[in-house]
């Protein structure tokens, strides 16, 4: 979802279209806060991101240090399926 402004203002039947209320394993992946990803995926949902603040380094290396990896990611989705 490139933007959830966009995504909020569209009518109710395209949002169920893209996020249909039938299926509810759903994760949502973000380099940031994770709070408002919940609203998308819902409580039987998965959201992964960054909670904290302040850390600095190559992008290879920061998600690695904030368990960003494919192999995490991977872990997570294989769970709710």
């Amino acid at each position: 979802m490139p933007s959830t402004t966009v995504f909020d203002r569209q009518d109710q039947s395209y949002q169920d279209s893209v996020l249909p209320p039938t299926l509810t394993r759903r994760i949502a992946i973000e380099a940031g806060i994770t709070e408002f990803w919940w609203r998308y995926v819902g409580s039987q949902g998965k959201v992964l991101g960054v909670d904290q603040f302040g850390e600095s380094a190559p992008a290879p290396q920061i998600y690695a240090h904030l368990n960003l990896t494919v192999d995490n990611i991977v872990g997570h989705v294989n769970d709710i399926l």
